[in-house]
């Protein structure tokens, strides 16, 4: 097996398993948007050192798999103004969406919620669209 793909299936297990334990110990929905989100606009000041460790743990865990396993090649673009734009949005999808992949995708299909199935179908539409008309029509990415 490739190893993109073990990378792929262990990071998923990750996601999956960090979806669970925090449902299972805070009673919510881990949606990196909204946790993120409530730091950002203050609406998440009852929680937020909760919310900072769970930022934190973004920046930590892959900084730590770096330092064991040395870089890896993520064929990600270093056109440093598509990167940009696709941040902004990103960030302006998971607010119109109300939540993001990891909300919707991750812990809302696993709970069969028909937003989070509903969400995670245009998640998935509209990156395919978008990876078909930079990449092969305008050849940005």
């Amino acid at each position: 097996m490739p190893i993109d793909w073990i990378m792929g299936l262990i990071g998923g297990l990750m996601i999956g398993l960090g979806g669970a334990i925090y449902l299972l110990i805070n009673g919510r929905i881990m949606g990196a948007s909204g946790i993120l989100g409530g730091l950002v606009d203050g609406s998440g000041k009852a929680n937020g050192r909760e919310r900072l460790a769970f930022v934190a743990g973004v920046f930590v865990v892959p900084t730590v798999i770096f330092l064991l396993t040395g870089p890896i090649d993520t064929h990600v673009t270093t056109n440093i103004t598509v990167l940009i734009a696709a941040g902004l949005l990103v960030g302006v999808g998971t607010r119109l969406a109300n939540g993001c992949t990891s909300g919707h995708g991750v812990c809302g299909i696993s709970r069969f919620n028909l937003r989070g199935i509903v969400a995670t179908v245009f998640y998935i539409l509209a990156g395919g669209l978008t990876v078909v008309f930079f990449r092969h029509l305008l050849g940005v990415i």
